[in-house]
This record gives structure tokens, sequence and C-alpha cells, in this order.
């Protein structure tokens, strides 16, 4: 009777590796100080975002940037690095709150059910994290320290408490940050928000903003995320300038202008309607007008009101400043003063010199309202009629030219000037008279750190009788009440303050206190975590210097680009504080980060644009047609999600297929950076090659554990496989070496087709170094045939195999020939052959095309073509 088939059995393999490495502690990382540290060995620190542990658990677009990082992680222990590759959980913040409410559930509770399914989850796909440097950021062991960094940017006067306008949200009923507003609505849920002016913690990061921008520049990031981060920071070199207020010897309007040498053509001026200057410098006659204006202004977005395409409103306040280049009584320098919607508070001062010669949207605004329009340039384009327009204010424009002969005060001149010129003439002038200066501005705006809910870091804050006083160190972490109505209770103010015993307090003097009931954002613990996991068992501080000074900066970093202003923002803001602090060595944590690509699906619409669900839809060859009508529908690629019914849960995945082929197929699929969509009609392609892996190894009918007869002892292998090895070995090494891994992928394959074919000529040996190969991508599978083949020690810990620099040089190539510059054949010489016997070879290869005729010209290109020039 046959013994069983020996099949490749993921379900059997991958359970035992992954058992036998968590047993064995296989992935720790070495701290400096651990008895088994070794100094001399290089280190590498791959971090991975770390994920919000939803109810839904993973989907098949988690683990993309999750495989890249461990097939790295994978092959640098092999090189010989310390690896650091650690996961927590971004625990805090709205998403969590929001599924406790629905599932009227408390957060703490939902939280620690869901961090146990993704660990599990990402424990079947064999990744070797050091699980022993696991956190949670709503871990109090954690979040004590959270606090404490909060203590030392208040103590460095970073952090400030401030009522200026903020997003509200209703339905999430929280304050919202700049970046976590899309188009007036907020980024998670897509609830509308409006401004309101609420008690807030702000962080002062536009203090670091120029360092910010400065230190990009030696960033391994890509061109376009820095993009994004210089944009968000927004420097503008310029200069701010005073104008004084008829009638009002206090009132003074500050404006800030990248276009100083434009002021000669300012003609009027214009503040946003919450500006304070607005109330006291109205006059009764327009204050009616005013007020109606304000009120219908503050219920519009920011979108709204800063939207070109849009109609122009304003109301003017009756009030009038005067420009300082001209003497007071100077009708030239008298400048209406309106108020209107496109001008926001919070950008620059509030307020602008409105130039409508040189501006698109004061042009529009002072034609609608029949306001002046001087002109002040001089343009020679060679266009009478636009240079006329243009010289006399009738049309905009916002180029380079020359400044008019009228630009004159009799003191200043910029008569003839170009724009860089201009502006250092009229600064200088503005800057002896005392009513302007030089300055450089950024559009960032501070952070605001506060949220009105419930599930989020505790500040360690208390409002006593004589202020704010903090927490002491020793009373840290201070932890959230126990409460069972959590939900916002509709008006802009914690929950928190039902917590009324925990609320109540005394301060070190032993008087009443109240604690701050407003909680940390989500963004607070993610903003210093790749720090804890250098050092997560430190009970005296957030992280020892020793093992920051290791371990950072972080040497890969992957996740999205959806984090670019916030997350990555604020992690460089809060690293640059605590280097300033003397607290660690670096100024900027992550080195290099590559942002991978969206893994998508395919969903089906009818013809009326309708989505069809998958269970309606029927499937028959490449097209699809719904299951009940017939109708053929229209297939797209889209994100996963709920409404299409096209979300790919990866324990389906495994449980048909194996972790293995998992992650190989989400890595073969394309480009890391690239967007793709899942097919899986590909997947089973995918565990065919694995299929084949196994075959080269294990034979069909033999007994557990064993491998093909001529594989059980040492000998010569192949040598043609032995080339294709080695040179399988240098393309593996480069491609991953370049995040390039389905190039990786690909080229073993094409080394399984060959050695299929051969599959009796092969070493153990070589099988061996495969199995090195294969294995950061599929590593049960290769550990597994590690082991059968009698490899020495665990092959997660062996080094990475070798190349032989000789045997990727060919011994013979095949040249292509053309004549007069056309391809007419092929002929095969030895590697390094001398350029006479390349065109003997060449002549014969093509004899029929140069039979009769004259060969004026023989041009060799060595290892690449050989052309003849004919008559």
């Amino acid at each position: 009777m046959a013994e069983p088939k020996q099949t490749y059995d993921p379900a059997t393999i991958e359970p035992k590796w992954q058992q036998f490495w968590r047993e064995h502690d296989v992935f720790r990382a070495r701290n400096p100080g651990d008895p088994d540290f070794d100094p001399a060995q290089p280190k590498f620190y791959a971090l991975d975002m770390f994920p919000y542990p939803s109810a839904a658990g993973l989907h098949v677009g988690h683990p993309e940037g999750y495989t890249a990082t461990d097939i790295v992680s994978r092959w640098k222990r092999a090189k010989g690095c310390n690896v650091l590759h650690p996961m927590g959980w971004d625990a805090f913040g709205l998403p969590a709150e929001q599924y406790a409410i629905q599932t009227n559930t408390h957060p703490a509770e939902t939280t620690a059910a869901n961090i146990a399914t993704f660990q599990r989850q990402l424990q079947r796909l064999g990744f070797s994290y050091d699980w022993n440097r696991e956190l949670s950021t709503a871990d109090p062991k954690y979040f004590r320290w959270t606090q404490w960094i909060w203590k030392q940017l208040f103590a460095r006067g970073l952090a400030y408490e401030s009522n200026a306008p903020v997003w509200w949200c209703e339905a999430l009923g929280t304050v919202l940050a700049n970046d976590e507003v899309i188009d007036g609505k907020s980024e998670r849920g897509d609830h509308p928000c409006e401004r309101r002016p609420l008690r807030q913690w702000v962080l002062r990061i536009t203090d670091y903003a120029e360092r910010l921008l400065r230190d990009l520049d030696g960033l391994d990031w890509s061109e376009s995320l820095k993009t994004m981060q210089r944009e968000w920071i927004g420097r503008s070199e310029g200069a701010e300038i005073d104008f004084d207020v008829d009638g009002h010897a206090e009132a003074r309007i500050r404006v800030f202008t990248t276009r100083p040498d434009t002021l000669f053509g300012a003609s009027f001026m214009v503040l946003a309607p919450e500006h304070p200057l607005v109330g006291a410098i109205t006059t009764p006659a327009q204050r009616a007008a005013v007020e109606a204006y304000q009120k219908k202004a503050a219920a519009k977005s920011e979108l709204d009101r800063t939207d070109l395409a849009k109609e122009k409103s304003g109301v003017f306040t009756g009030a009038f400043a005067h420009n300082p280049l001209f003497p007071k009584g100077d009708p030239r320098g008298r400048m209406p003063v309106w108020i209107a919607d496109y001008v926001i508070v919070t950008y620059g001062t509030g307020a602008i010199m409105a130039v409508p010669a040189g501006d698109e949207r004061d042009f529009a605004f002072a034609t609608q309202f029949g306001l002046p329009i001087p002109g002040i340039f001089a343009p020679q384009t060679g266009d009478a009629a636009k240079d006329a327009a243009i010289a006399s204010g009738g049309l905009c424009c916002s180029e380079d030219v020359p400044f008019a002969a009228h630009n004159t005060n009799g003191e200043l001149s910029i008569a003839g000037l170009g724009m860089a010129e201009a502006k250092r003439k009229v600064v200088d002038w503005l800057l002896r008279k005392g009513c302007g200066t030089s300055k450089v501005t950024y559009k960032m705006r501070d952070w605001l750190f506060s949220r009105q809910r419930y599930w989020g870091e505790p500040f360690p804050v208390l409002h006593t009788q004589d202020g704010v006083e903090l927490v002491p160190d020793a009373d840290l972490p201070v932890e959230l009440p126990r409460m069972e109505d959590f939900k916002p209770g509709g008006v802009p103010e914690s929950p928190l303050i039902r917590a009324r015993d925990w609320v109540s307090t005394k301060d070190h003097k032993g008087r009443p206190a109240q604690r701050e009931i407003n909680t940390m954002p989500g963004a607070a613990g993610s903003s210093w975590y790749f720090l804890r996991f250098c050092d997560p068992h430190n009970d005296r501080e957030f992280c020892s210097k020793a093992a920051s000074d290791y371990w950072l900066p972080v040497d890969l970093y992957v996740g999205g680009t959806e984090h670019a202003v916030g997350h990555l923002l604020y992690s460089r803001f809060w690293t640059k504080v605590l280097h300033d602090q003397g607290c660690v060595g670096v100024v900027e944590p992550f080195h290099k980060l590559y942002n991978q690509g969206m893994i998508q699906a395919f969903a089906y619409e009818d013809a009326r644009g309708a989505v069809v669900a998958m269970k309606d839809v029927k499937e028959v060859g490449d097209d699809a047609f719904h299951a009940q009508s017939g109708e053929k529908l229209k297939r797209i690629v889209t994100k996963m999600s709920k409404r299409y019914g096209n979300v790919i849960n990866p324990d389906d995945v495994v449980n048909e297929y194996g972790a293995d082929t998992l992650r190989l197929y989400e890595m073969y699929m394309g480009p890391l950076a690239d967007s793709k969509p899942w097919n899986p009609k590909d997947v089973p392609g995918v565990f065919r090659f694995l299929q084949r892996s196994w075959r080269l190894a294990v034979p069909e009918f033999a007994e557990k554990g064993v491998v093909h007869e001529w594989l059980q002892q040492d000998r010569q292998g192949d040598p043609a496989i032995e080339k294709a090895l080695h040179r399988t070995i240098h393309k593996v090494d480069g491609d991953i070496e370049r995040l390039a891994f389905n190039t990786a992928i690909a080229a073993m394959m094409i080394f399984v087709n060959e050695a299929t074919k051969a599959t009796e000529k092969l070493s153990r040996g070589q099988l061996l170094r495969y199995a090195q190969l294969l294995q950061p991508f599929a590593p049960h599978i290769a550990e597994e045939l590690w082991q059968r083949l009698g490899g020495q020690g665990l092959l997660a810990r062996a080094a990475w195999p070798k190349v032989d620099p000789a045997l990727l040089v060919d011994d013979e190539i095949e040249l292509p020939i053309q004549v007069n510059g056309k391809l007419r054949g092929r002929c095969v010489v030895a590697n390094g052959a001398d350029k006479d016997t390349v065109l003997a070879a060449a002549r014969a290869a093509v004899a029929d095309q140069l039979d009769g005729k004259q060969v004026v010209k023989e041009i060799v290109v060595p290892q690449k073509l050989v052309n003849f020039v004919v008559k």
C-alpha cells in the first residue's frame, strides 16, 4: 500500500513554525546593556505605521506594508543586522469611541477585544515582530509618558490655552484639528463642521516651522510627500505693514504681504469679518449692515469663503485707513476699509491691503463694488492693447513687470524696477519710517490639541484659584474615570464633566481644584510611539538615551500618504522638542519613508451606475452578469468597502491557501508604491509556485519529513542550475534593497521553472540556498524545507547566501545584427570575443543580406550590437 501523498500543506506547516518562533523568542531585538548585545553588529529599525485596532479586523490591504517591512527585516537579519521590528496599537481616539457608542460597550473592552483579533491575524501571517515590545497607546503604562512629554511641552512654552475659532463637529461632538477637516467636513464620517470659539489646549508647532521645513532636505522621502509638507507649512517671505485708521488714534491695521513692492497700488483694505478691530472702527451708519454680514459669514465654511469661483461679497465699514507711502491728507493714501469673507482671520493677520492691479481676487472685488484700481505697471510685452490695459488698471497683472514712473512719493521711487529690487527698496523705506518690517510667515497653524471626548489621554492639568497647575510626575498617569455613560452631550463640552468625583480634586495646597475635562487627540500617542518601541519596559523614563541613540532614526518606515500633514509632521515636531530637551540625540525620527499603494478590489455596477452586491454577481469568463436579471455588468476598480461588498478578509485567504501565498501574492501584484486591484483569480497561481518549490525537495509519496533520495547527501549540483541560482541570488538581493519585491519574486519563479526541468540534477546545497532566498517572502515553507534538507540551525537566523561574481558572467552572448540600422539577424559569440571574431560571426549570420552589396562601414558596439552600413 502506497504511503500518503506528501503534498504542500500550509495548514500544518505554518502554525508549527509560528509557535516555534514565539516560544523560542526568535525575533527578539537586543538593546545596549542586554547580556547578549553585540556592539559590533549593525542595527536596523524597520517600522510599520501601527494600526488603529478596528472591530472589523484586518482586510487584505493592511498586510501589504507589513509584508514589505517583514521581508526587509528578515533579509537584514540574514545580512547580520540586529533588527528592531515591533508592532503596537493606536488605541485611543474617535474611531474606538464611536464604535463603543454604537455597540453600547465601554471602549476599554471593545479596544481590548479588537487588539486580540488584530494580534491573532498578524501572528497567522508569520511576521517577524518582536512581540516583547508590543504596546498600546491606551495602556496607562504608556500614556503616563505621553502626559509627561506634554508637561515638557508646557514647560517650554509650547502648550497654551486659546479661545480662537476652531472646527467643531456636531455629529462627532468634538473639536477637530485643521488636518482632520477636508472641504468643511470631518475626515472621519464626512460630517459637516463649523467654526466656533472654544477654550482649547494648543501646541505651538509654528515655533518649529522653519526647522520642520529645512530638515526635510536631508530625508530619504519621496519628493511628492516632501512637497505636501512644504505646502502645508507654507513659508512666505514678505513684509508686515501698519496702516493708521482715520479718527482712531489707537487703531492700527497690520497686514502681511508677499508683495510690498505693490504698496503704491493699494487702494482699499479688507478685514476678515471676525477681525477684532471691526467693531471699533465701524461707523454707526454701517453697523447694522456689518453685523448682519458677520453673522452670515460665521455660518460658512472656509472652503466656501475662499472659493475663487464664487461671487465676491463684502460690506463697507465706513472707516478709512491711510497708506503710509503718502503724507496725511494726500487723497492717494485714503483707503476705504471693508470686510469680506474671502479674508480669513486665522490666515496672516486677518487683514489685507488690496492691490487690484496685481491680485485677481482684489481686482474682482474692486470691479464688483466700484472701488479704485490704480495702474502701477509699465509692461513691455509687445502687445500694445494688453500693455495699455495693464498700465491703466483695466487688466490685472501678477507677473514680474517693471513699475510705472508714477510709483514715487518724492522720497521713494521704484519706477522701472522689477519685483525683487522694488521689494527691497519699499521694505527699507518702511523700516526707516517705523511703519513696516520684513517678515517670514507660515500658512501652518498651531496644533489644536484638545478633544471634547472621553476616550483619550487625560491632561495632567488642574485648574486652581491661581490658574493652571500641573500634576506632579509622581502622580502620573492621570487615568480616565470609569464611566458607563461616555457619550457626547451634544454641546461643546467633554462628557468627563459628568464624572464629578473625578473632576473635583485638590491642588498641591489642599484647596479645591478642577481637573481638565478635555482629552488629548488620537495623534498624541502616535507622535512618539517609535521612541517607546526602543525601550518599552522602562518605568523610569519614556526611553533611555542609550536606547534611542542606538536605534534612532528609524531606517525604514512604511505607511500611507494620508498621514503626510498629520502624524508625520507631529512626530517630527515632538522629536525636535525632545532633542532640544536633551532627551534624544536625533532631530528627525524617520530616515527613509516609503508609501505603499492601496490594494483595491473589483466591484460591479449596472447600467444605472448602481452598485450590485457581490452575492448578486455571476462571473462568466471575463464578463459579469446580474444573477437575477441577467444584465451585463460593468466592472470597476475601487477601494474595498462594505458598500461594494468586496472586502477580502485575510483569514479567508490563509484558510484556503496559507499565509505564505497571501504574502507572496500581495508583493507580486505590482510595484509596492502602486495601487492595484486584488484579483482572486491570480492567487492560485502563486500557490502553485509554492507547490512547485515544495516538489523540488519533497517526493509525492514518502514518509513524513523525507526529501528526494538524491538530496539526502551532499553532491555537486548541475553547473547550469548553479549559474542560474547565483543570478537569482544577485537579483533578489538587489531587488529587496530597492523594495522591488515583485521582480524579486518573478526571478525566483524563473529559477524554479529552470530547476523543475532538472530536478534530479539539483544538489542539497542548491536547494538550501534557494530556501534562504525564499525565506523573507514565504518564511513558513522555507523554514520547513530548510529543516527537511538538513540545514544547520534555524533558517530565520542563517546568513544570506553569497554570490560568485564569476557566475554572473555569460560564457556566450547573443548579439543583434543590423544592416543599415534595421535588425536582420543574430549571432552567438564568446563573451569577450575580439572585434574580428565578432564581425566574422556577424557576416556569416547575415551573409544573404550583404551579398552583392558594398559594405562601407562596420560598427561594433561591444556586447550590444553589430551594424553594417551598405550601398
